[in-house]
């Protein structure tokens, strides 16, 4: 396998040439080294690369493989998004207003090193991770690889940028108002919200009063099922992922949850009746239904948005070097006072229960990945907190739904619009069933890849 092609194989197939002695760990990793310092100054995926010690750690690695130990990551490079702890190296959420450099790694970063992984560096994330686009004063504006007139969406758009330009093997992600599928979607990769809890967060527990999620981004189904196995603590993912799904009941739905006001565009429409099509051909029962979504669920969506960045705020060492938009959104989410937020957390069952109900009669609902493309570099520059969130939902309106919810939902990449950016379409499933949607996402990806597709920056 030539060198570019290894660079896009994914985590799972690296693994496999590593455990078989083809590559050394070392080598790849300086593969993707070398790549950094090429394609990055263009895209910017990278807040940080830790060469230094993503080279001791591969070099520990093919110490391991050598001495015949396997792992089930052993010698992979993986990147983590800035708002996830990595010991040494600081955690600035996209920010000025950091503190000094993490003593220890987050517990889903342990995770992936007991698993072998080659942490190599710390990708891009808008200010607090706040906005589906990632351009901050601080540190500029992340690319898209497919169209670098645009964004790879956010908040992970560093991690979507690098695993689509072959910059990485996997990424982290975390998700909290749809920070994982967003740019999944925009960089042609697939993108998986899991369950709430089902990959740790600690030492950041129940960020965004619950709303965030820490999962994949990845270029196959396998790689993020191999991801869930080893840092959820289970081993049935990967093989879910392998097993065809059966007859599925699956609903098709393009309503955007009210009170939001969004277009769907065409090529976001025509892939979910595409996917309609195909999941008939695959012998699915698809029906159109769109499930019931409450009125009051986007209002009680963003009190625990606005009051989870507020009280991110409140730990960082320089809050005064935050953007101004930033201090903004948090002084709103300052006005949710606590006897608020636990009356809004307690009728998070009720709305889940209205939600859910379409789940009495289907298996998995298929939506639109988001409404629209990306936006365009600096669309958003010298605009208010409101005024930006206004224009950002209708382009995203339909992930922060199953934020709430808490049950797992992904993207399945589709096609293209006519800026050449990919679209997706979302599998939502029921509670705790990620292995139902990780086995018909696979199924997709066998009669429809996309893991050979490759951006213009590459």
């Amino acid at each position: 396998m030539e060198t570019r092609e290894l660079a896009f194989a994914g985590a799972a197939e690296q693994a496999r040439r590593l455990a078989a002695g083809t590559i050394t760990a070392p080598e790849l990793l300086e593969l993707y080294l070398d790549r950094i310092a090429r394609i990055d100054p263009e895209l910017r995926a990278y807040r940080i690369v830790l060469t230094d010690s993503a080279r001791q750690d591969a070099g520990l690695a093919q110490d391991r493989l050598n001495a015949g130990e396997r792992r089930p990551l052993l010698g992979v490079p993986i990147a983590i998004k800035d708002d996830v702890d990595v010991a040494g190296a600081t955690t600035t959420y996209g920010s000025a207003a950091h503190g000094p450099a993490c003593t220890q790694d987050a517990e889903v970063v342990r995770r992936l090193r007991d698993a072998g992984a080659v942490i190599i560096g710390k990708t891009a994330v808008p200010e607090m991770t706040i906005w589906p686009f990632t351009e901050t004063v601080t540190y500029g504006a992340t690319r898209n690889p497919w169209n670098t007139d645009h964004t790879p969406g956010g908040s992970s758009g560093g991690s979507g940028a690098a695993v689509a330009a072959g910059l990485t093997a996997m990424a982290l992600g975390s998700d909290g108002m749809g920070s994982i599928r967003i740019p999944a979607t925009w960089c042609g990769l697939f993108g998986i919200k899991p369950q709430r809890d089902r990959v740790p967060l600690a030492p950041h527990d129940d960020a965004w009063n619950g709303l965030t999620v820490n999962g994949p981004i990845t270029r196959t189904v396998e790689d993020a099922a191999l991801f869930l196995d080893v840092t959820a603590g289970e081993s049935a993912f990967v093989t879910a992922a392998a097993t065809a799904p059966g007859r599925l009941r699956i609903a098709l739905s393009t309503k955007v949850p009210p009170p939001l006001v969004a277009r769907v565009g065409k090529p976001q429409r025509a892939a979910v009746d595409e996917a309609g099509a195909l999941l008939r051909e695959l012998g699915h029962d698809v029906i159109v239904r769109d499930p019931d979504y409450p009125r009051t669920a986007i209002a009680h969506t963003l009190s625990r948005y606005f009051r989870g960045v507020y009280d991110e705020v409140q730990t960082l060492r320089h809050p005064e070097r935050l953007e101004a938009r930033t201090r903004s959104f948090a002084r709103i989410g300052g006005l949710i006072s606590e006897q608020r937020m636990k009356r809004i957390r307690a009728a998070e069952s009720e709305l889940s229960e209205q939600i859910q109900t379409i789940f009495d009669d289907v298996d998995v609902v298929i939506t639109p990945g988001t409404a629209t493309g990306p936006s365009r570099i600096g669309a958003y520059h010298r605009r208010g907190a409101i005024s930006t969130l206004a224009l950002v939902a209708a382009r995203v309106p339909f992930q922060a739904m199953f934020n709430v919810t808490g049950q797992p939902a992904a993207v399945v990449p589709w096609g293209a619009d006519t800026n050449g950016v990919p679209t997706s379409i979302q599998l939502v499933g029921r509670p705790s069933d990620e292995a139902t949607l990780l086995s018909l996402a696979g199924q997709i990806e066998k009669a429809r890849a996309w893991a050979h597709r490759r951006p213009p920056v590459s």
